[in-house]
C-alpha cells in the first residue's frame, strides 16, 4: 500500500515514530511497527466537506491521521474520534497536542459494537470511516495485533462499522468513507434503504489500472439516487503523484465529490 508520510528519523519513543503528513503540515507519532498511515486516510480526510460549526466523527480513528488532516484543512469543523485500541488512542491524543488542535479534536475509547454515552446520545452531522478492509475469515490476519484490528475484521464486521455511524447521525446527516473497491457491493448492501444521495468515486493507481479504492459518501434519510463519479487518478505513469493527488496528499487541497 502506498504511503504518503515524509518520515523523519527521530521518535518520541524507541518503538514510535514521528512522521508528516499534508507535506509537513500535519505531524504523527505512531507505532514503528505494525499498521501505519497511508493514502487512504488522508484521502478520507478530503472528501470530508460540510458547513461552518459541524461535528463530524471519526469512527476507528486509529492514531489520529484522518482526524488532524481534516482539522488541519477545516479549522472550523470540530472533531470526535473514536477508537478501542489504547495504544492508538494514547497517540492519537497525543497527536492532537502535537498539532496544537487539542480544542477541536479530541478522541475517546470504545467500540462500535457498544459504543460509549458520548456517541450514543449525541447525533453527529458528518461521520468518516476508513473501516478495517479485509473481510472476516477471508485472508490471513497478521500476526501483529495493531495491524490485525486495523486491517481484518474481527468481531464488528462492515454492517456492525455502518450501522454505528448510522445511529450516530442525524437526520440529514452525512456518512463519508473509504474502501477496497471490490467491497463496493457489501458497502451498498450494508447502507441498506436508510441511505440514498450515494455518490462513489472511484480511486485508481493509474489510468489503466482497475479501481483499488472506491470514496463513497451519502445522506441518511435521503431519497436521491446513486451517482458514480470519473475516476480519480493517484499516479502517473512513471510513479509520481498526478497534479490532482499532489494537490490533496502533499499541499491539503480538498477532494470533491460535489455538494451534499
Amino acid at each position: 500500500m502506498e504511503r504518503t508520510i515524509d518520515s523523519s528519523p527521530a521518535g518520541t519513543q524507541r518503538d514510535e515514530t514521528v512522521d508528516t503528513l499534508l507535506g509537513g503540515r500535519v505531524a504523527i507519532s505512531q507505532p514503528a511497527e505494525g499498521y501505519r498511515v497511508a493514502v487512504d486516510a488522508v484521502l478520507l480526510a478530503a472528501a470530508v466537506a460540510g458547513t461552518t460549526g459541524e461535528h463530524v466523527l471519526d469512527l476507528g480513528c486509529g492514531v489520529g491521521s484522518a482526524s488532524l488532516c481534516l482539522a488541519w484543512r477545516r479549522p472550523d469543523l470540530v472533531v470526535t474520534g473514536l477508537d478501542r485500541e489504547p495504544v492508538f488512542l494514547a497517540a492519537a491524543r497525543g497527536n492532537a497536542v502535537r498539532n496544537g488542535m487539542e480544542a477541536r479534536a479530541r478522541f475517546i475509547a470504545g467500540d462500535v459494537l457498544d459504543p460509549p454515552d458520548a456517541i450514543r446520545k449525541a447525533r453527529f452531522d458528518q461521520v468518516m470511516l476508513n473501516p478495517p478492509y479485509l473481510k472476516a475469515g477471508s485472508a490471513t490476519v497478521s500476526a501483529h495485533p495493531l495491524k490485525a484490528a486495523a486491517t481484518a475484521e474481527s468481531d464488528a464486521v462492515l454492517a456492525d462499522w455502518i450501522a454505528c455511524a448510522r445511529a450516530a447521525l442525524r437526520p440529514g446527516g452525512v456518512l463519508t468513507l473509504i474502501h477496497r473497491a471490490d467491497r463496493l457491493a457489501d458497502v451498498l448492501a450494508a447502507l441498506g434503504h436508510g441511505f440514498g444521495a450515494i455518490v462513489i468515486l472511484p480511486i485508481h493507481p493509474k489510468r489503466d489500472r482497475a479501481a483499488k479504492r472506491i470514496v463513497l459518501r451519502a445522506k441518511l434519510n435521503s431519497g436521491e439516487p446513486l451517482a458514480m463519479l470519473p475516476g480519480f487518478v493517484l499516479h502517473e505513469e512513471g510513479g509520481a503523484f498526478t497534479a490532482p493527488a499532489e494537490a490533496i496528499l502533499r499541499d491539503g487541497a480538498a477532494l470533491d465529490l460535489g455538494s451534499t
